[in-house]
């Protein structure tokens, strides 16, 4: 069985890999995970003793269990206990796949209530993609010298549409690609650099809406990590936060907490969120009623709350009446 188990790790790695450009470590890696599990439940007398299954992509799953299949076909001398219990394990592996953030959206948008996802996420795209549309015509349409200032606000307005539109579909694509939003190894980056560019991205909105973004920077600024997932994740929030927020100031920052420890946040003087609506807004979707602090499919805070588990840690929401503040503590080695 355990023959069987590494040879369909192997050739599931190597398919894999060539499917989806990444290196066959990787893959291997994360399958690693599942078959280590399997193995030690084979070595367990109580399937108690097994605990939780590993988090593994439910495309992953399949493609081992296919391959584990193949392999235990051409097999001899095999207890068949065994091979049901190895089956039946990996089937609770891909059940427990989808209790994760991205399990949750798939399964949203390929299970009975698909069509109110796809409205949600369509609705997200047009609105801002109608706010270009009627915004370009009217600068287009105009028969006289613009003032200045009024086409300045007009192109902050587009470019805040268009950022949010670009957002929206980078989540989307993110949400169904799931498994690579964070890979390798982690590398030397200027936290500081990665801080200058999510205010510049963002900037035009602050300038736009009147609200000044705040950037706190750190003591220690190279460190080893996921740069594009920090940024990925601080550009999500931080365009969040101006987007709902219309007075007060917005806060981008980041602190050492201790030793290795390093904390990210952003904080805005919007409206408060409930807790009740904190809970279930990271899952991907808002709960029905949900007052209007995100958008129709929330796509945003789940790719973040997905990026941040990614990286081993949590995302963290203080919240009132009014300001918010998200938060989350990352392990970043600092470089000599």
């Amino acid at each position: 069985m355990l023959r069987a188990m590494d040879a369909a790790l192997e050739s599931t790695s190597t398919s894999i890999a060539e499917a989806t450009r990444q290196s066959p470590e990787e893959v291997r890696t994360q399958l690693r995970q599942l078959t280590d599990w399997l193995s030690a439940g084979l070595a367990s007398e109580a399937a108690a003793d097994m605990g939780r299954p590993p988090i593994v992509p439910r495309d992953y799953i399949a493609a081992l269990r296919k391959n584990l299949l193949l392999e235990l076909d051409g097999a001899r001398g095999l207890a068949a206990d065994d091979v049901v219990r190895v089956l039946i394990k990996v089937d609770e592996a891909a059940e427990g796949w989808k209790r994760t953030d991205r399990g949750k959206f798939i399964s949203r948008l390929t299970g009975s209530d698909c069509a109110d996802a796809v409205v949600a996420i369509a609705h997200d795209i047009r609105s801002p993609l109608c706010s270009i549309l009627l915004l370009v015509d009217s600068l287009r349409r105009s028969t006289k010298v613009v003032d200045t200032s009024v086409r300045d606000r007009q192109l902050g307005l587009i470019y805040g549409a268009a950022l949010g539109l670009s957002t929206t579909v980078s989540n989307l694509i993110d949400a169904a690609r799931g498994s690579t939003l964070v890979h390798g190894r982690p590398t030397p980056f200027s936290i500081t650099e990665t801080l200058l560019a999510v205010s510049s991205i963002v900037q035009p909105m602050c300038e736009e809406k009147g609200i000044p973004l705040e950037v706190h920077f750190p003591r220690n600024d190279i460190r080893l990590g996921y740069a594009s997932a920090i940024q990925q994740a601080l550009l999500n929030l931080t365009s969040n936060a101006l987007r709902y927020t219309d007075s007060g100031s917005v806060t981008l920052g980041c602190n050492e907490v201790m030793g290795t420890r390093v904390e990210f946040w952003v904080e805005d003087t919007g409206p408060g969120i409930p807790d009740h609506v904190v809970e279930q807004l990271c899952y991907g979707f808002p709960p029905e009623g949900a007052p209007l602090r995100f958008s129709s499919a929330g796509l945003g805070l789940a790719i973040v709350r997905t990026l941040v588990e990614a990286m081993a840690s949590s995302l963290q929401v203080d919240t009132g009446s009014t300001g918010t503040r998200f938060s989350f503590i990352l392990e970043l080695q600092p470089t000599l």
